[in-house]
């Protein structure tokens, strides 16, 4: 194949994004140089991260650049290698997403066994929101066995994973909240959440007191606004919640309120930590270790949510930001 294909940043939104906030440019496929590789990517994933780095705005990650391609995590094959421990034919975990193929330094991928777990759980149960999920339960929000647990978006690939490693290691109780009904009963008949609700159904505090009625231990937060205000109502003394993620202001134009019970943090003695997967690499061999097997023995269970073609990369990101997917949302650039 001698085209390449792009997806840039062709504008930064406010708020929603559009399709007009991307660009897809056709474009002559990469030659690697010295010590280099040319991965053709497979899949590629979409993150809610990814909303904060279209905004020119200093944080932990360097914002997209208008007119350059974006960036994200993605699994590929090598076709071309200057390296001598990568051959052509094998499989590599890198950040260079958002387009077909990719040039990359050593240093900059990690290879990755095909025959081990498929290659999309490198992105997703076995990846960066696996070793989220694990980090930020068991050092985060300090798990201990008996809690009774909360999980915000808790049918993404994140959430979905917070819940399931909470029941196995003795939570007393898992509560999550998702966006339809088919989600809900996805957390409760496959997953084994004890309780679920649809958070579109009524008042998110009137919800979780319902599913929660002694209060919850630990809150793990993906969602932010009404979630998180519900959530300081319910913990309790000495309650510890582990921030996330808060998709429900990532489009926001405006400053958005905080919660309106922040008082409670004073009386109740909680722990409110904020959680960057960045500061936890460190776990995960770990994490792998204990996980990979759990995974492959169907203890853990995962879905994932594809969408086809580098050229739809823009939709499975506005889908994501809506809630569409189930589990990890991934685009399948090729076979």
């Amino acid at each position: 194949m001698s085209t390449a294909t792009e997806i840039r940043l062709a504008s930064r939104p406010e708020g929603v994004p559009t399709h007009d906030n991307f660009e897809i440019v056709d474009t002559e496929v990469p030659t690697p140089g010295d010590g280099q590789i040319l991965v053709r990517n497979l899949i590629m994933s979409v993150d809610p991260a990814m909303r904060g780095r279209m905004r020119d705005v200093k944080s932990y990650a360097p914002p997209f650049q208008v007119g350059e391609v974006m960036s994200g995590g993605a699994v590929g094959e090598v076709v071309e290698s200057n390296v001598d421990d990568v051959k052509p034919g094998d499989h590599v975990l890198h950040q260079a997403g958002w387009r077909t193929h990719a040039v990359l330094d050593a240093g900059r991928y990690v290879k990755v066994d095909a025959t081990a777990a498929p290659l999309s759980t490198y992105l997703g149960v076995l990846g960066m929101p696996g070793l989220t999920a694990y980090a930020g339960l068991l050092e985060s929000a300090e798990f201990k066995p008996g809690d009774t647990v909360f999980v915000s978006g808790a049918a993404g690939a994140v959430g979905s994973l917070v819940g399931q490693l909470a029941k196995l290691k003795g939570a007393k109780r898992v509560i999550g909240s998702a966006g339809s009904a088919e989600k809900v009963r996805h957390l409760i008949d496959d997953l084994g959440f004890d309780a679920a609700f649809n958070y579109k159904d009524g008042p998110v505090a009137a919800q979780l007191h319902e599913a929660a009625p002694e209060g919850i231990d630990v809150y793990f937060d993906n969602v932010g606004g009404e979630h998180l205000e519900a959530a300081i109502d319910a913990i309790t003394l000495h309650g510890r919640i582990a921030i996330c993620g808060m998709i429900s202001q990532y489009n926001a134009t405006e400053p958005t309120p905080a919660p309106r019970n922040l008082a409670q943090v004073i009386a109740k003695r909680l722990t409110i930590r904020g959680l960057l997967v960045l500061d936890h690499w460190g776990l995960q061999q770990q994490f792998v270790s204990e996980v990979a097997p759990l995974v492959n023995s169907g203890e853990i269970k995962y879905s994932e949510t594809f969408v086809d073609g580098i050229r739809n990369a823009p939709e499975a990101f506005l889908g994501l930001l809506s809630g569409a997917n189930t589990g990890k949302m991934l685009v399948r650039i090729a076979d």
